[in-house]
This record gives structure tokens, sequence and C-alpha cells, in this order.
């Protein structure tokens, strides 16, 4: 019987199913993808593109549904995941594509297409233009699990930078680099315009972004799959989550910083829930002096060790 994979879960954990599904185009061809979500992500996939339907889609059941079996993947719940054997790529190749053992890491092939490479290179470059630096870099601070509370930014999970951090750093990179935020939080610098915070991009934009940076820091979230499914530079910063299973320990373009080594306890997402995780590992993404130096020092490596002004050639104030 043919198939209809559900895919749902965040941005990231979609961007990780595609490489498993385009595999399996390349046996069956009568199968559809719904989407729960990010029906957008499918759009760089020449391969996925055209069977994907949005979970709302008008008389999905009735069209396409009766004749198929329905397949919901479901990675967390993998033995081979929660025991750190594999990562979220190769969950869902293993899920989908009824796999064994354990495969290698594909690549997240993602097509951009002339308008999302031209927007991401003028935005870009206006930073560059308006700070006055020769390298830019988009920074994500916070994953979807931050929380906002008056005037505090918080996560409780642990995967997110803490906002006194995340100034820190900021201080310290925009000496040498443009800075691109890349958060749904506006975050009030200690000068003004100290870096810039483009707002309504869609992913697709972002992805655009990222493409035309010079290097990406960032948390377990989003940004670090698009780095990844973009052949990007990229300083991972991870606390609560492992390594082993939310990003690309074996990629030469990243620099993983991991904070809770041997400190954190793993969190059972979708299986079962427990506080007492979520209190243990809540401060792992609090930065410690060698954390932060060598945070500091990954971006430099990868971009070139500072970046001269270049103020005179943009004739930026």
């Amino acid at each position: 019987m043919d198939k209809a994979f559900f895919i749902n879960g965040g941005a990231g954990r979609v961007l990780c199913a595609i490489p498993a599904l385009e595999k399996y185009a390349e046996k069956n061809q009568n199968f559809i993808i719904v989407a729960e979500g990010w029906m957008e992500l499918f759009a760089g996939s020449p391969k996925l593109r055209d069977k994907v339907f949005h979970v709302m889609h008008n008389r999905l059941f009735e069209d396409h549904l009766l004749d198929k079996e329905i397949v919901s993947p479901e990675p967390y719940r993998l033995n081979t995941y929660y025991n750190q054997k594999c990562n979220l790529i190769q969950a869902f190749d293993m899920m989908i594509n009824d796999l064994k053992e354990v495969p290698p890491v594909s690549k997240i092939n993602m097509e951009l297409s002339k308008k999302e490479q031209i927007d991401g290179y003028e935005i870009v470059n206006d930073v560059r233009k308006m700070k006055g630096k020769e390298k830019v870099i988009v920074f994500q601070p916070f994953g979807s699990s931050v929380t906002q509370q008056s005037n505090f930014i918080f996560d409780t999970s642990g995967r997110s930078f803490e906002l006194a951090d995340t100034l820190r750093l900021i201080d310290e990179l925009k000496k040498d680099y443009g800075i691109i935020l890349m958060s749904q939080i506006p975050i009030q610098t200690t000068e003004e315009n100290t870096v810039a915070w483009p707002q309504n991009l869609n992913i697709r934009q972002w992805m655009g972004v990222i493409n035309a940076c010079d290097h990406f820091l960032g948390c377990d979230s989003l940004g670090q799959h698009i780095a990844y499914a973009l052949n990007k530079t990229a300083t991972v910063v991870i606390g609560s989550t492992c390594p082993e299973n939310i990003t690309y320990q074996d990629e030469k373009n990243f620099n993983i910083i991991d904070c809770g080594k041997d400190k954190r306890r793993y969190i059972p997402m979708r299986v079962t829930m427990d506080d007492s995780i979520d209190r243990n590992n809540e401060a792992l993404m609090v930065l410690s002096e060698d954390h932060f130096k060598r945070i500091v020092e990954s971006v430099k490596q990868r971009t070139g060790v500072g970046s001269k002004d270049i103020k005179s050639k943009f004739g930026a104030k």
C-alpha cells in the first residue's frame, strides 16, 4: 500500500526529515507528504515539493488519504536515538526507509530561489555598509522553548543562551563583525543599533540571509540546520541537548561547544515528561569564562581573526 508521511514538529526537525524522504522517493513514486507545519521548507527540494500537502488542504482525506497507509515517524521514540547512537537525520532515515543499522548522515539538499539569494545578499550587504565591517555573522541566541515574561527572557529547558551571555557576546563580537540577530524576541543592547534585527522575515528569507553571511553562531535551533544545509561554517553552543542527537559533530564546517557535557540529563521529549530533568538542565547554557572565550575564538578562527574597518570603502558613518 502506498504511504502518506505526516511530518510535524519544529522547523529544524522538519528540515531533518527531508533527506530521508528524498531517499524514499528514489524507489517509490506513489506517496505523499502531509506537512502539519512549515510546508514552505519543502519548496527547496525538487524531489518532494510536488508531493507535499498542507494538513488543511481541501478534501485531503477523501482525495489523497483513503487509499494510503498513514505513517507518522517519531524519531524521539527510536531507541537508537534516545541512546545517542544517531542524530535526527539518521533517525528519520531509519524510520522512513526501514533501516536496521545507523546510516551515514545525509546532507540536507536545500535549493534557494534567485529571489531568496538576492534578498539575503542585500540584507547582509546593507549591514556591512551600516556597521562598516567586512565580516557579517548571524547570531541566533534563542530556541523555540524561550519565554519572555516582563523584562525577563529565559528558557527553562536549557537550550537557549542566557540573556546576560547574549549581551556580552554581542558586545565582544561587534568589535570585529556586523551582527544580524535571528530572534523573534527583541534584545535591549547597551548601545542603540548595536545589532541588525530584521523583522518579519519568513524562513525562506532567513535561509537567504544565512547563505549570504560569513558565519553562523547559535544554539540548538533552526539556524544551525539551515547552516548545515547550505554548507556554511557554524559555531553551535549546546547545553541540555546531546550533540549526538541534535547537531553535526563530524561536519568539518561546524565547531560544537558543549556546555552541558557530563552534567545534563537526557530530555525524553515526546516520550515522557519529567520536571526534575528540566530543573537539572535549565542552567546548562550559562557560559563559563572558558566557554565564552572558546565561542569568540571559534568565530574568529572560522572567519579570519578580526576584520578590518572598511567604513571608507562603503562611506559608512
